[in-house]
């Protein structure tokens, strides 16, 4: 009789167990679709009480390498030594995704989509998102839109961005021209929230410019983690307005503009890097 009794307990909990891991998987993945911040300035959720929303998220209001920030030229220096950006990009299968707040392509095995390696560390492309307005501004000027390429080391838990700025122009951006029907897609709160893009290449993005800024700062959306190494590509790419607005069109009412706000600079340095290795060439944008 105990064996009996048994067999059918042990089937109920491992159907509970499967359950219980199948609902918190579904509900991380709807956590993160939750719209529980915004960008509107003075709102409950805005970007000032970000770091009050949740205990998770205290960085945001009490880290000191937060970005976005200024690259101010009068903070900068030359910084020769660091050499050019290695990457090691191929092309991958991907998804789309429209997470409420932003536009982002995730690659359906991660890290089949290649890395860049700084300092000797190899970093995995992990995603690549969109901000509108960009969220870092040049000596003062801020772009029609920047792109992320968000990196990570699992082992070391550490993320590495870069990051390329546009401005508004008669050209497209051949990178976006490959997804705007796929954005199309998954734009608004009532449709699909992704799409399988298939194969998609991350060099199709140019970074020929070898030109970069170089600074510690931290995730720009809550939980803000400090400790992450941002490379800002110098030269600002061409895009043309539809193609602005069609990202700003597809995320969720109330983050069309879905820029974090500047944040100290609290003594950090500016790296400038340049195969040139003249200091002129800071202050000539």
């Amino acid at each position: 009789m105990k064996n009996f009794v048994s067999k059918p307990i042990n089937l109920v909990y491992t159907y509970l167990l499967t359950a219980v891991l199948v609902l918190t998987h579904q509900g991380q993945h709807l956590l993160e679709n939750q719209e529980d911040f915004s960008y509107v300035i003075g709102s409950q959720n805005g970007p000032k009480n970000w770091g009050d929303l949740r205990a998770e998220w205290a960085t945001c209001k009490t880290g000191t390498e937060q970005s976005p920030i200024d690259l101010a030229f009068s903070k900068m220096r030359d910084a020769p030594e660091l050499g050019d950006l290695q990457t090691n990009y191929t092309p991958a299968s991907g998804i789309l995704e429209n997470i409420g707040y932003r536009i982002r392509l995730q690659w359906v095995v991660a890290g089949n989509a290649g890395s860049i390696q700084i300092n000797n560390i190899t970093y995995v492309l992990d995603n690549i998102h969109w901000h509108s307005p960009s969220e870092h501004t040049i000596n003062g000027m801020r772009f029609s839109l920047e792109q992320h390429l968000v990196h990570k080391n699992v082992q070391l838990q550490k993320v590495a961005v870069v990051a390329v700025l546009y401005a508004i122009s008669v050209f497209k951006d051949q990178f976006l021209s490959k997804l705007e029907d796929n954005i199309v897609d998954i734009s608004g709160t009532g449709a699909p929230s992704e799409v399988n893009i298939g194969l998609i290449d991350p060099n199709d993005i140019d970074m020929s410019d070898r030109r970069y800024y170089r600074y510690l700062g931290s995730l720009t959306t809550p939980p803000c983690d400090d400790g992450v190494i941002w490379t800002i590509k110098k030269k600002v790419m061409p895009v043309r307005r539809d193609q602005v607005m069609l990202l700003r069109n597809a995320v969720h009412d109330g983050n069309e503009n879905n820029a974090r706000p500047l944040q100290p600079l609290n003594n950090r340095d500016i790296l400038y890097y340049s195969p040139l290795h003249t200091s002129s060439s800071v202050d000539n944008m």
